[in-house]
């Protein structure tokens, strides 16, 4: 995947996925960033970095919280955005996807960002797009959300600093979720001490071992000791699948509560991608609680987008 994300200098031309990226380039987007930080919190919360640039929200799935920091992001670095609504396109009247990229290509626009429902969908556009223009993955079905791990990278790195002594969970649908496998990658490449995979054995994979994860079925003993937690959304459709008997006894054994949270290390974080299922995934007391870092998640995703926006079109990186 890196042929076709990286250009020969070995730098971004595409954001598709963590996986085989190198560690100093996670944290050239990480220092990236840290200067865009700043500009949310000026009167005027513009940068002049993407000026005359024309982004393309390309959402073949809804999400309210991702798009909307994606736009945001384009904004604030002055570029100009076009929601594209697939379900009134005529994407959905028959026009196949290459028809409709080249159609888009024709509006002289300069990045797509794509959230499709298919594993892989993004790596497909990159590859058939027009080369001056740049695709960032908002999350492909069940591959990857690499946008979500940095920001939680970044997120993690402000409140502990060094990744190497850390241990990590992951708790939840390891299975079925892509915010999960970017996280392993991203995780293991800036090389935390350990990494924990927490949940039920029907929503864990076969071999993730070989990934370098310690797997625990048992939230307590998952939990002990570490330094960063990361719930991760439970779909209702697993439930309905038969993998679990119901919400409430997925909450009883896996539900982040302020009795389970006493096991970890006394300055542990909680953290989780949203939109939350309270009382499901998390309770209420957690999810609001002075360990929950789940709002800074959502800040720290508007300067991670930025960074990686003005990476991928070739800009050069300035401090504010």
């Amino acid at each position: 995947m890196n042929a076709i994300q990286l250009d020969k200098e070995g730098h971004l031309k595409h954001f598709i996925g963590i996986e085989g990226l190198k560690r100093a380039l996670l944290i050239e987007i990480l220092d990236t960033a840290t200067s865009f930080i700043s500009v949310g919190e000026k009167a005027v919360k513009k940068a002049p970095i993407l000026r005359g640039k024309t982004i393309i929200n390309l959402f073949f799935e809804p999400s309210t919280r991702t798009r909307t920091t994606f736009e945001l992001a384009s904004k604030r670095l002055s570029a100009d955005v076009l929601n594209f609504n697939i379900n009134t396109s005529s994407s959905s009247k028959g026009e196949n996807l290459i028809d409709m990229l080249r159609n888009l290509e024709a509006m002289h626009c300069d990045m797509f960002i794509v959230r499709h429902n298919a594993a892989g969908a993004a790596h497909f556009i990159a590859q058939h797009v027009a080369p001056n223009i740049s695709i960032i993955n908002a999350g492909d079905g069940q591959h990857e959300h690499p946008t979500q791990a940095m920001l939680d990278m970044y997120t993690i790195r402000q409140h502990k600093g060094d990744f190497a002594p850390l241990r990590v969970a992951l708790v939840g649908d390891i299975q079925h979720s892509r915010v999960a496998r970017s996280n392993i990658y991203a995780l293991q490449t800036l090389g935390v001490s350990e990494l924990r995979v927490v949940g039920p054995k029907t929503l864990i994979p076969k071999g993730i071992e070989k990934f370098g994860v310690k797997v625990f079925n048992d939230l307590k003993t998952g939990l002990r000791d570490v330094d960063v937690i990361i719930m991760l959304r439970l779909q209702r459709e697993r439930m309905r699948g038969a993998l679990l008997p119901s919400a409430h006894e997925y909450f009883h054994y896996y539900g982040l509560t302020q009795e389970v949270l006493k096991v970890a290390h006394p300055e542990a974080i909680v953290m989780h991608p949203g939109p939350i299922n309270r009382g499901v995934e998390i309770e209420s007391k957690v999810a609001d609680g002075k360990r929950s870092v789940i709002l800074e998640q959502v800040s720290n995703g508007i300067a991670i987008r930025m960074a990686v926006m003005a990476m991928t079109l070739g800009t050069q990186r300035e401090t504010y």
